[in-house]
């Protein structure tokens, strides 16, 4: 069962029992704009225990705030919230106390207009209390209310609203947009999970590009994202970037993302930021001396501060670090080229360099190398079974320990690079430069 068709049933058995129940928020916004709704909320004048005692399967998911999860199957969950007026923000993220209220009061505490839309699921009619049906005609993001009460509640919604813009193509209300530059410094003290998630919503949802230009014509860039702020003004070579900064071609890069993963997204983003603080104007021409290195290094301090988990920061501080591996694969061993080939991950590396070149001087040969390369490749020559184990080497004598590594991987390099192709082969390999009880030749 859709979340969608969860929602109906959740709705209508609400109904049935007398009670209002509507849709809520996101999912009535994308309705009125004629998109795919998700997650799909419903909003009642039931309170949470009228709304458990009458679904089997329920979540109590923050009953404090008036919030019920209900699996209507068994499976689909939808969320029930009760019609409620927040009271004070004391920590800018959650309302102090509640007190259980009409839907149109409710409608009057949510964040944006385009936010704060309900739809009777019985009719298809929407109610819209805070003009959020023509802010969408006329493509504006505006606060409901007072912006600046709105912002100083919770402070992500300065995120959110950027957000919004850039991924509808809306202008911001003017009174709005005053309030988002001053509330921008107040952004430090969101947590760094919630600036995370937005972001990365920005950077996925569509016009990634814009997101940032957004972030930065409000003041919150420089809060959230100083290393990408720093972008700005450093200039490169013309023979290799004519179009112009770092800022300018990170900006043109993002432009190219289509549906990025989140890990290609934030790699797009962060790859070039090792190259302010390794600007060298030397006699030939502007350089950055290993910056791809020193932009991992600042990527991952960067990730860990917006906690990101180890495995998404792994994959993001990979691409930023190897980005320019590409420019090595016409000289690099057999082994070696095949290793890069057949790394995790790599179509985000092939998609980064694509864009990448795109985004500067347009020459796509090493990509097409690559492509050409893994499509010509058979699997068993990519990553063929290995010709050895560390049992097979205890077995002849070897003991175990850190030169396993060294001996295995040796034998691998020489698997790929067809100079062995057998487990006799491999063993006299080994032998020969691991001489048991003696030194390496």
């Amino acid at each position: 069962m859709s979340n969608l068709d969860a929602a109906h049933l959740v709705a209508k058995r609400l109904a049935a029992a007398g009670f209002r129940a509507l849709f809520a928020g996101g999912a009535v916004r994308d309705l009125a704009m004629g998109e795919e709704p998700h997650d799909v909320d419903v909003a009642t004048d039931a309170v949470p225990d009228e709304v458990m005692a009458l679904f089997e399967k329920t979540v109590p998911v923050g009953a404090q705030f008036g919030v019920v999860l209900v699996l209507p199957d068994g499976l689909t969950p939808v969320e029930v919230a009760t019609f409620r007026t927040d009271g004070g923000y004391s920590d800018h993220r959650r309302p102090d106390t509640i007190t259980y209220a009409s839907d149109r009061e409710d409608a009057l505490r949510r964040d944006l207009t385009i936010n704060g839309l309900f739809q009777d699921p019985l009719t298809g009619q929407i109610i819209d209390y805070v003009g959020g049906l023509d802010d969408i005609e006329r493509g504006v993001i505006r606060a409901i209310g007072d912006p600046e009460a709105r912002f100083g509640e919770d402070r992500l919604r300065l995120l959110r609203a950027v957000r919004f813009a850039a991924r509808y193509h809306f202008r911001i209300d003017g009174a709005t947009y005053a309030a988002l530059r001053r509330h921008a410094s107040s952004l430090v003290t969101v947590s760094g999970e919630r600036v995370r998630d937005e972001l990365t919503r920005m950077l996925t949802e569509g016009d990634a590009a814009t997101a940032i230009e957004l972030l930065d014509a409000c003041g919150l860039l420089a809060v959230v994202l100083p290393e990408v702020k720093a972008l700005q003004g450093v200039a490169q070579p013309l023979e290799y970037h004519p179009e112009g900064d770092v800022w300018e071609h990170t900006l043109l890069l993002l432009q190219m993302l289509e549906k990025p993963t989140l890990t290609l997204a934030w790699g797009a983003l962060l790859h070039d930021i090792g190259k302010p603080p390794t600007q060298e104007f030397a006699p030939d021409r502007i350089r950055f001396n290993n910056h791809p290195a020193v932009g991992a290094a600042m990527s991952e301090r960067l990730l860990r501060r917006l906690k990101f988990p180890g495995d998404a920061l792994e994959r993001i501080e990979a691409l930023v670090r190897d980005h320019l591996k590409f420019t090595e694969v016409r000289r690099m061993r057999q082994s070696t080229l095949l290793r890069f080939l057949r790394g995790p991950n790599f179509d985000e590396y092939l998609a980064l360099h694509r864009i990448d070149c795109l985004a500067s001087h347009g020459k796509l040969d090493l990509w097409h190398f690559c492509r050409d390369k893994l499509a010509a490749i058979p699997p068993e020559v990519l990553k063929p079974p290995p010709l050895l184990s560390g049992h097979d080497l205890i077995a002849e004598g070897y003991a175990p320990g850190p030169l396993f590594k060294e001996i295995l991987a040796s034998v691998e390099d020489a698997q790929l690079e067809g100079l062995i192709a057998s487990r006799e082969q491999a063993m006299a390999f080994v032998r020969e430069g691991f001489p048991p009880g003696g030194a390496a030749t």
